[in-house]
């Protein structure tokens, strides 16, 4: 259990992987403030948060709506409140659109971002968890990707996750006594397994998982599987697909880090299962989990995707103390029990 004063600050904490983190956090006796400017979450969604952790686990959460981007939303929150730790995960991550409109991501993540660090070093909180991205192994030459590869992104999106790596590097190196862990998601999936939270976007997804969601609630017609030419072994692309209770874990194996290692510096985790399973396997799982029949339309490579990427684990294992539980079947049960308890996501209407 953590000690009961330590308070951690989470960004982005209303959004798919916040909401997954703030429920394992509580559970394990943090006391944790949100701030989130409802990009792409809702209210509704840190509600569930307090109803699954029960009153008593409630209290220890304060939320704050807030925009990163806006100095004064965060001077107002460290001024009156003491953090010890940050779980930065407040960003845009859809990468077509991170294609068609750069300056918002560039605006979005990196402007935010300049400013928790500012904030932060003002009011000597000096320990961050950063949500990172496999997609700043680009198109690795090799699998699994290991976290000393050269790094390169494909997109916009990517490269401002990699442009945030290298700026939290700068930062720790001129400043030693911060503590920084960057942790390199692959593919979050699943949800919580009270079928009360998951993975709610708005507009069109761009990711797979809520998009044979929406597939199998009849929300729409049919899946697009972009590129089924690959030279894998059915012809989609491949990945590694983690639960996000499992990242969940991860952040609190981090944070753990954190507060008792001294030598962190800035270092680098991979957060995957180390398996890759192509997008048509993924179908094919959660039609099993789900017994529905999801269409499929074979559509053209996107640009930007990489053929295949799977994480090496042993850096975290090792390290952190983490490792995944959960396999694709679990991934695809939970997501299934999220979608049919909430086929219109968190607002419970068309």
């Amino acid at each position: 259990m953590a000690s009961p004063s330590q308070k951690i600050l989470v960004t982005g904490g209303a959004g798919f992987i916040g909401t997954h983190t703030v429920v394992q956090l509580l559970n394990d006796g943090y006391n944790v403030s949100i701030i989130d400017n409802f990009d792409n979450s809702v209210m509704e969604a840190v509600d569930r948060v307090r109803e699954l952790v029960g009153s008593n686990l409630a209290q220890n959460l304060e939320f704050t709506e807030g925009d990163l981007r806006n100095k004064d939303d965060l001077e107002k929150l460290f001024s009156k409140t003491t953090f010890d730790a940050v779980i930065h995960f407040a960003g845009l991550k859809a990468v077509a659109e991170s294609v068609a409109n750069p300056r918002r991501y560039f605006d979005n993540n990196l402007v935010g971002t300049i400013n928790l660090y500012e904030v932060m070093s003002k009011y000597n909180c000096k320990k961050m968890v950063f949500s990172s991205s496999a997609t700043v192994y680009g198109q690795p030459e090799k699998i699994p990707c290991e976290e000393d590869f050269n790094l390169q992104a494909m997109n916009p999106y990517g490269r401002t996750k990699l442009f945030l790596e290298e700026i939290a590097r700068d930062i720790q190196k001129a400043e030693p006594e911060w503590r920084i862990i960057l942790l390199r998601y692959f593919n979050p999936v699943g949800a919580h397994e009270s079928g009360k939270l998951g993975e709610d976007p708005k507009g069109i997804p761009n990711n797979l998982m809520p998009y044979i969601q929406r597939v199998a609630v009849e929300r729409l017609p049919e899946l697009n599987v972009y590129g089924h030419d690959y030279p894998t072994r059915d012809g989609s692309a491949i990945r590694d697909y983690i639960h996000v209770m499992d990242l969940a874990d991860g952040h609190i194996s981090a944070v753990k880090k954190l507060f008792t290692a001294d030598d962190i510096g800035c270092a680098a985790y991979n957060l995957g299962t180390g398996r890759g399973t192509s997008v048509l396997e993924m179908v094919d799982a959660f039609e099993k989990a789900s017994g529905k029949k999801i269409p499929v339309k074979l559509c053209p490579r996107r640009p930007g995707d990489a053929t295949e990427v799977y994480a090496s684990t042993e850096k975290a294992a090792k390290e952190l103390g983490w490792k995944a539980k959960y396999g694709v079947a679990e991934m695809c049960r939970d997501q299934w029990n999220w979608a049919k308890n909430n086929p219109w996501g968190y607002s419970g209407k068309p």
